[in-house]
């Protein structure tokens, strides 16, 4: 364990890790099973034929009421693909345009930089100094990423503070955490109606960060904390909105943790994104159960007349009624 970094304080950020983990995968369950499962669930609807009431609910009547809600939730998974898709290709080809403007180069021999990325155990070659960068540092690059630094690091930092943040950056070549981040996010804008996906994303987005202060700071926590202090007033330019020191609500957290405090460890989900998470997963849910239930064969001709009671809407025989108004209900009682 990282002596900047106190037992308590890694068990809560590991609790948190956990959660967040499992948090994701309910959400993509709990979202995406119900809208396809009944697709295949074969077994659950011989299971459910012929079960066309429970108590005076009729299943049959709630079937037609939300198989609208079901087909929506077919099209907003489409929709999510398609957006997802486009967010990401438009992101690399943004990021692509930017960078091919800027003037690069590898850095070898003395150089600074390259003294530097070897003392981080960052290899040079990964390495691209620009010139004009609008961020100081970042990582881009889903299969071969890359490590671009601004050339004015060269004369902003001290050797010690350089090697720190390349050593930061070099962690999230070795996680693949661009890769990592991009498919999150791919899957969190898919489903763009689940609010709280996103922000665990962005939890997981803070989290990468957290974990390659770690990774850098095994040797010089000091240093890093120094370079991140030396970066907060870097403004960037331009269209690259990525880089080390963006996030100002995570740089205190980030700062202290490397002087030696335990900063708590907070999180972009509220009560008003797990409110709507957990309204739209009742909808889904409630809908795709209702779908696996399969319909008499002569539903489409009389799709009301499997009840005893009058009445020609669905919502109206959504539940049986027994009384002198009318036949008493089959299923009643």
């Amino acid at each position: 364990m990282s002596s900047h970094r106190s037992a308590a304080l890694v068990s809560r950020e590991e609790a948190h890790r956990r959660t967040l983990l499992l948090g994701i995968g309910a959400l993509l369950l709990l979202s995406v099973s119900p809208v396809f499962g009944h697709h295949f669930a074969s077994g659950l609807e011989s299971a459910l034929h012929g079960r066309d009431h429970i108590g005076a609910l009729c299943v049959i009547a709630l079937h037609g009421l939300l198989q609208p809600v079901h087909v929506f939730f077919h099209a907003l998974v489409v929709v999510g693909l398609a957006y997802a898709a486009y967010d990401r290709v438009t992101a690399a080809f943004r990021v692509r345009r930017v960078l091919d403007r800027l003037e690069a180069s590898v850095p070898a021999g003395d150089d600074p930089f390259a003294r530097a990325a070897r003392a981080a155990g960052v290899d040079p070659a990964r390495v691209r100094v620009v010139r004009g960068l609008p961020n100081p540092a970042f990582t881009a690059g889903w299969l071969k990423p890359r490590i671009y630094v601004a050339a004015a690091l060269r004369d902003l930092l001290a050797p010690a503070e350089l090697e720190a943040l390349l050593a930061h950056e070099g962690a999230h070549v070795a996680r693949r955490d661009p890769l990592r981040l991009s498919l999150l996010r791919f899957l969190a804008l898919t489903l763009f109606w689940l609010p709280a996906l996103r922000r665990l994303a962005e939890d997981v987005a803070d989290e990468a960060e957290i974990r390659a202060d770690d990774r850098a700071a095994r040797e010089r926590p000091l240093a890093l904390a120094s370079a991140l202090v030396s970066l907060a007033s870097w403004t960037p330019q331009g269209e690259l909105a990525v880089g080390f020191a963006q996030r100002r609500s995570l740089l205190d957290r980030r700062i202290r943790r490397l002087a030696g405090e335990e900063p708590p460890v907070a999180t972009h989900v509220t009560r008003a994104s797990l409110a709507g998470a957990i309204l739209a997963l009742a909808l889904v849910g409630a809908s795709g159960a209702v779908m696996a239930h399969p319909l008499p064969e002569d539903h489409a001709a009389h799709p009301t007349h499997h009840c005893g009671h009058p009445g020609e809407s669905l919502l109206a025989h959504l539940f049986c009624r027994a009384g002198a108004e009318g036949p008493v209900c089959p299923h009643a009682g």
